[in-house]
C-alpha cells in the first residue's frame, strides 16, 4: 500500500489553537462578569471601572500608552539581558571555582532578600531619572533565578556522559560544551519563564520611584489623580506584554530543546 493510501488523521484544531480558544473564552467570561458586577452594583469609577470604560480609555490614548509601553519594554529587556548575562557568567564561574561558591551564593541571596522597592529610590537619587536605574533594578531581579537555575543545571550533568568524556581525556572546555552546558539549558529556560515577565515589574517599580516616561509613570500619574480607567489601562498593557514575553520564551524553548521533547516521546512509547 502506498503512502497516499494510508489513512489520514481527522482534521481538527491543533493543541495551540485549542489553548488560545480556551484562554479567550475564560478571559471573555471573566470580563463579562466584571462588567455585569460593576453595572449591577453601580460601583463608582474611582473604585473599579468597567472593562468597557478601560478599553475606551485605552483606545482614546492608544498613542500615549504605546509610547510608554515601548519605554518600559526597552528598559525591561536591557535589564533582563544584563541579569541573564551576569547570572550565567557567575554560575559558570562558581561551578569551576568551587572555593568561592558559598560566598557568591550568600551575596546573591542577600541581593534577592533586599526589597527592590527600597533600592529604587536610592538608584534614582544616584543616577537620575534616566533608564539606568530601571535597567539596574530589572537586572537585580533577573539575576538570582538565572544564577541558581543555571548553576543547578551545570551540576546536574549526566554522570554517564561525564564519565565517558573523562575516559577520553576531554578538556574542561569539552566537558562544559558537551555535558554541562546542554544540561543547563532546560534549567535556564525554566528561569527565563519566571524572570521575563518579572522584568516588566522591575522596570515599573523603578519608574514609579521616578521617571520621565514609561508605564510606571503613567500608572503613578493616574493613581495621583484617581484616574482608575487610565491606571487599569496601563496594567492591561503590562499584562499583555508579560504574556507576550512568556510566549516568546516558551517558543524559543520549543525550538531550542526539541531534542528533549523527542526523547520524552520515545520514553513514553
Amino acid at each position: 500500500m502506498s503512502t497516499d493510501e494510508l489513512p489520514q488523521a481527522p482534521a481538527g484544531k491543533s493543541p495551540v489553537a485549542w489553548d488560545l480558544v480556551s484562554v479567550a473564552a475564560i478571559l471573555g467570561l471573566a470580563l463579562g462578569l466584571w462588567e455585569i458586577l460593576v453595572r449591577l452594583r453601580d460601583i463608582p469609577v474611582y473604585l473599579l471601572p468597567a472593562p468597557s470604560l478601560i478599553l475606551q480609555t485605552l483606545a482614546a490614548r492608544a498613542e500615549d500608552f504605546g509610547l510608554a509601553a515601548v519605554v518600559t519594554l526597552t528598559q525591561a529587556l536591557l535589564g533582563l539581558l544584563a541579569g541573564l548575562a551576569a547570572g550565567i557568567a557567575i554560575a559558570i564561574l562558581i561551578t569551576y571555582w568551587t572555593r568561592i561558591a558559598r560566598g557568591v551564593l550568600a551575596l546573591a541571596i542577600l541581593v534577592k532578600a533586599t526589597p527592590m522597592v527600597a533600592i529604587a529610590p536610592l538608584l534614582t537619587i544616584w543616577f537620575g531619572f534616566g533608564p539606568l536605574p530601571k535597567v539596574i533594578i530589572t537586572a537585580l531581579i533577573t539575576f538570582f533565578p538565572v544564577l541558581i537555575n543555571v548553576y543547578t543545571g551545570l551540576l546536574a550533568a549526566d554522570e554517564a556522559i561525564l564519565a565517558v568524556l573523562h575516559s577520553l581525556n576531554a578538556s574542561r572546555w569539552e566537558v562544559f560544551r558537551y555535558a554541562r552546558w546542554p544540561s543547563a539549558w532546560p534549567y535556564l529556560f525554566a528561569a527565563l519563564k519566571v524572570v521575563a515577565p518579572l522584568s516588566l515589574v522591575g522596570a515599573v517599580v523603578a519608574e514609579w520611584a521616578g521617571a520621565s516616561a514609561g508605564l510606571g509613570r503613567s500608572m503613578w500619574l493616574a493613581y495621583s489623580n484617581l484616574n482608575m480607567p487610565a491606571l487599569f489601562a496601563a496594567i492591561f498593557c503590562l499584562a499583555v506584554m508579560g504574556i507576550a514575553l512568556y510566549g516568546v520564551v516558551t517558543l524559543a524553548e520549543q525550538r531550542t530543546l526539541f531534542w528533549r521533547d523527542t526523547r520524552e516521546r520515545k520514553e513514553d512509547l
